[in-house]
Order: structure tokens, then sequence, then C-alpha cells
């Protein structure tokens, strides 16, 4: 069994985006406690919906129940939506939970949260209390818009101080950014030498599933950490535009494709 907490730089990067892609090509499952901006009547696109269609599971309230108890109609920070229901979370069985969840797992399970890493959960705890109760490896989601780099670097410092560790830096990239995906892969990666970076392109009109998540051998780039030196690595269906840059893992094609890596995964 292996645990991961699914965060995020701030709220609509691409947490589900990418917890949904894991969950697809690793088999995996995942839970999402606390809820937001969530209507019944749209649960099919829903962060929990997305999630237990991922999983293969019906989209109803029962299942969306079991893996998102806590669920808010207001789209606000889980403490002000709960207390515009009359209602507060509970951190200590928020907690509990979780490691509950994590404890019955078959196989990997992914954790993801909700809002940023300092998003209010009650009126003393926010998303970062709960990712350090719980201690389990993260994948922090952020996006490439003007102002991605210092909110990430920010966010890694603070994750940091509190001893959590970052598996994965997952940079999605925004709709519309003046930044490339490329470039704030890059300035980030040089600011953290240690972590392994992924640069996720969007995907087209009409696609419906993405190579970086391994739907697919042809054309996915395989990434890994680079010591001392930039490296190439050319993979079947990828003609040009590959490269790997230094300062943790970062990998960017055209046809922009790349692939999830972990710290283990190194090239010799």
């Amino acid at each position: 069994m292996s645990a991961f907490f699914v965060t995020a730089t701030g709220t609509d990067i691409g947490k589900t985006f990418v917890t949904a892609g894991l969950i697809r090509h690793l088999g995996a499952s995942a839970i999402k406690p606390v809820v937001s901006g969530f209507d019944m009547a749209a649960a099919a696109t829903s962060d929990p919906g997305v999630l237990l269609s991922a999983m293969g599971r019906p989209v109803t309230e029962d299942e969306i129940t079991r893996i998102s108890p806590w669920r808010f109609a207001a789209p606000l920070s889980p403490d002000l939506a709960a207390s515009r229901e009359g209602r507060i979370i509970d951190f200590d069985t928020l907690v509990e939970f979780s490691r509950d969840a994590i404890a019955r797992a078959e196989g990997t399970l992914f954790t993801e949260g909700v809002g940023g890493i300092m998003a209010p959960l009650t009126r003393r705890h926010t998303v970062l209390d709960w990712m350090a109760a719980l201690q389990i490896p993260l994948i922090v989601v952020t996006g490439s818009y003007l102002g991605a780099i210092s909110h990430t670097l920010t966010a890694l410092d603070v994750l940091r101080r509190r001893d959590l560790t970052v598996a994965t830096l997952v940079v999605n990239e925004s709709a519309g950014g003046t930044v490339s995906l490329a470039d704030t892969a890059e300035a980030v990666g040089r600011f953290t030498p240690g972590t392994p970076i992924v640069a996720l392109p969007r995907l087209s009109p009409g696609a419906s599933s993405h190579p970086a998540f391994g739907e697919g051998e042809q054309g996915v780039i395989k990434v890994f950490r680079v010591r001392g030196d930039h490296r190439t690595i050319r993979t079947p269906g990828v003609e040009r535009g590959e490269q790997v840059l230094r300062g943790g893992a970062v990998g960017v094609v055209e046809p922009l494709e790349c692939a999830i890596v972990g710290p283990d995964q190194v090239e010799s």
C-alpha cells in the first residue's frame, strides 16, 4: 500500500485532473474528503464525480458520501462554506477519516485536498495542518500563469519548514498564460534541485486522455533526474523538441507529452 496527498498552490489549478489521470494509469483509488461549491445536480462533473468515474465507480450520492463526506454548496474556503450552512469541520474527525482510508486501501490511495495548501478548514486549522497530521508524501500541483513561480516557491518553502516530503511537483499549463510551460518549469527547477518536476501541457480540444499518465507508449517522453549536465532523451514517436533541463526532472517535448517520475527513477 502506498499513499499520497494531492495539494496545490491555489484553487482551480488542476488537482482533480491530475488525481484522476493517476487513478486511471495506476488503477489506484482516491478520496476527496472536503468539497466546497458542490451541487448534487451536477454531480457527474463535480470533483468527487470525476474521481469516481476514474475509479470505475457509479456517481451516486452514496458513493460520493463514501469519498467526500464533507460537502458544502458555497464556492468558498471550507471554513466559510461550512459556516454558511451552520456547520463546522471537526479536524480530528477529518484526520481520523483520512487515516482510516489509508489503512484500508489496497494498492495506491490518493487523498485530494481542497483549495491551496493554506486553505482554512476550521477557525484554527488549514490544509497544511491536515497534511502535517497525515505525514504522507505530497504531489503538489501548480500552474504556469504569471506569478506561479513565486507562488510555487513560497508553497514549497512552507512545506519544507513543516518537514513534509514533496514526491513530485506538477506544473499544469494554465489557460491563456503569458509565461510558457517550459519557462515556468525551468525557473522553478533552478530553485528546487532535489524535487522531480513534471511539465503537464494542456489537452487539445476534444481530447479525452493525456499521454502524461502513460496511456499508450508511443510519443511519451521518459523523464529522469539529471545530475551535472543536460541530457536529451529520445523516445520512439517523438521527433523534435525533447529535452531534459538541469535541476530536478523536467521534460518538455513538441508535441508536448511527458511522464511523472519519482526520485528513484534515475537514468544512468
